[in-house]
């Protein structure tokens, strides 16, 4: 387990904003409110060790990867498993399943599967919580399409939820893309949505808990595999 790239900068000021403001309570109070001192040292740490665990970036490796498969783009729950209509890029029905990533999930996101960006667009928009279902169309959001060596597309979008401002994505069109790749990260809760053609088979329940890059959610129709 190691820090992710994307919380190196914000982790380094916070550590330097807790111990400056640290400082300043124990040289003006501690002779008076010691205890008073030692809490907010306790409060500091844990709100320091919130932010390193919300940073953590596991090292997971999907084994056995064939064509077909669609793999989990981020941990949480699942919210979202319905027939919609992809209007943005895709512009037909598809399945809909949707991954709501709380406070406590790895923020990290990774490729469901693997081929070519071939579309990426990045929306600023609003930022209601993540897990109603107009955040989809509403938040700030990022949309990446990926076409498999069959040709077929699939779309992944980011989404922002009510505490997140920054969705940061790593797609560009033409880029090369696998199973294992880091799609992007999200900073707080959030959500992935994944579009799947009509007649995939998939796998996950609705509430259930999933593990990015490492859970199975679906296989494609044989004929666009």
């Amino acid at each position: 387990m190691t820090l992710h790239k994307e919380g190196k900068g914000i982790l380094l000021t916070l550590l330097g904003v807790l111990v400056v403001i640290n400082l300043i309570i124990y040289y003006c109070f501690f002779e008076s409110s010691p205890l008073g001192v030692k809490i907010a040292a306790g409060v500091s740490l844990f709100l320091f060790l919130f932010f390193v665990n919300f940073f953590r970036n596991p090292n997971r490796q999907f084994e056995g990867f064939e064509d077909g498969m669609i793999v989990a783009p981020a941990d949480g729950k699942v919210v979202v498993i319905e027939p919609t209509m992809e209007d943005e890029f895709l512009n037909e029905k598809r399945i809909q399943v949707s991954i709501f990533m709380s406070v406590f999930n790895v923020h990290a996101n990774w490729y469901p599967t693997q081929g070519k960006v071939v579309y990426y667009t990045h929306n600023d928009g609003r930022f209601m919580a993540a897990n109603l279902p107009k955040s989809s169309t509403e938040n700030e959001r990022s949309t990446v399409v990926i076409e498999t060596p069959s040709k077929t597309r699939i779309l992944v979008r980011q989404i922002a939820g009510a505490l997140a401002r920054r969705i940061v994505t790593y797609a560009s069109e033409g880029k090369e893309c696998q199973v294992n790749d880091q799609l992007g990260f999200i900073k707080f809760g959030s959500r992935v949505d994944v579009f799947l053609p009509l007649g995939s088979e998939v796998f996950v329940k609705m509430k259930q808990n999933v593990v990015g890059n490492k859970t199975l959610i679906a296989r494609l129709p044989k004929n666009q595999e």
